[in-house]
Order: structure tokens, then sequence, then C-alpha cells
């Protein structure tokens, strides 16, 4: 049987993080919206669109996520970061009245993950963001299940396409439980095998016996 070079490790939950994840290392890069609250000298290089040496202070600009958190402190501030427009108000109401028909991925991929993270910056609206994220995952997930169980052999492309990376990890998981359920109706399924320490058990006993 052939090993796997690569078991993938599972991201972290909430606001936790495993570097270990590949998931979790290509949130790490997802840009945000961010000010800066003092002059970053030398430090030009890192927006495209000025020439100058040096990052003044009130520069707009994007940085990734990472970056940003290592440069965010709450009593000195170097900069201030700014909400994805898919976690403020206007579409926090879309979530509210029928998170089923936005397309995920389109807004993400990462829209769990990230808005998990975004919790890390102080904002007056961090309680209904993480309101608005578990009341989306609650309605989404029932949908996602639902469907992860009745699209057996049938093309699921286009309804994977639309979901979060973290749906798509549900929607996988509910159909290979759902195509082992299948194996198993139809007697396809591998048959029971006593382990190794019970065989050994057996030799030791049988060898004692003979002795």
């Amino acid at each position: 049987m052939d090993t796997p070079s690569y078991f993938p490790v599972p991201p972290g939950v909430g606001m936790e993080e495993n570097f270990l994840s590949l998931d979790d290392i290509l949130l790490s890069q997802e840009r945000l919206p961010v000010r800066t609250e003092c002059a970053f000298p030398r430090l030009g290089f890192l927006e495209k669109s000025s020439d100058s040496q040096d990052i003044p202070e009130s520069t707009k600009m994007e940085l990734p996520l990472w970056l940003s958190k290592g440069l965010y402190e709450k009593k000195r501030k170097v900069l201030s970061v700014e909400l994805p427009k898919v976690y403020k108000e206007g579409w926090r109401t879309v979530f509210v009245a029928d998170p089923n028909v936005v397309d995920l991925h389109k807004m993400g991929p990462y829209y769990y993950g990230l808005g998990s993270q975004m919790l890390h910056f102080d904002s007056p609206e961090n309680s209904d963001i993480a309101k608005t994220l578990l009341q989306t995952f609650i309605e989404r997930f029932r949908r996602t299940m639902d469907c992860s169980q009745n699209a057996y052999n049938e093309d699921t492309s286009m309804l994977v396409g639309r979901l979060d990376c973290l749906e798509k990890v549900l929607f996988r998981s509910g159909q290979n439980g759902l195509n082992s359920f299948q194996s198993w109706e139809k007697g396809q399924a591998s048959q029971l095998t006593a382990s190794t320490l019970v065989l050994n058990y057996r030799k030791r006993k049988l060898v004692d016996v003979q002795a």
C-alpha cells in the first residue's frame, strides 16, 4: 500500500492558528486595508504607489494579515486596521437576511478564518462580526451537509465553487461518509481483521500450550 507523502494538517480553530497548516499559511497572506498612525522611516518600498523613501503618517495601504497582526499594538498606536467590506454592516445585513445566496468563495475564500482573525484588532463592531460569523455558519451548515448527502455520484463543482474553504472541508467529509455508507450497504466495505496484538497473543498462547 502506498504511503502518502503528506498528511494534511487542519487549520486552527477560531482565533487560533496552526502554523503547520497550509490553509492557515495562505490565510495569513490575505491583505487588509490599514492606515499608518506614525511615520515608517526607510520603508517606502512597501508602498508601491509612492516614490518616497519613507511611509508618512496617515497613509492608507494594504498589508498581509501576518504583518498587520505583528505591527498592531493596543497601547502604542502604530497602525489601525480597517474592516474588509465583507465584514462591514452593509454585508452583515445581507448575511442576516439570507446567507445561502452569498458566494463565499468569491468574497473570501477564507470568510470564517479571516473574520475570526479580525477579532484580534480592537473594533466596536467585533461583537456584531462574531455573531454574524456564527449565524452564517449555522445557517449554511445545514444546506452544505444536505447537499453533500444528496449528491451521490453527481457533479457538485458548481455548488462547491461557492463554498468557503472550511465549508469545502465539511462538504468533502459528508461525501466521504456517504460513500462509505453506500459501500457498506452494497457489501463492498473492507472486512474486519484481528489486530496484530491479538494475533501475537494467540501465537504466544499456542506456544505455551505446546510447551
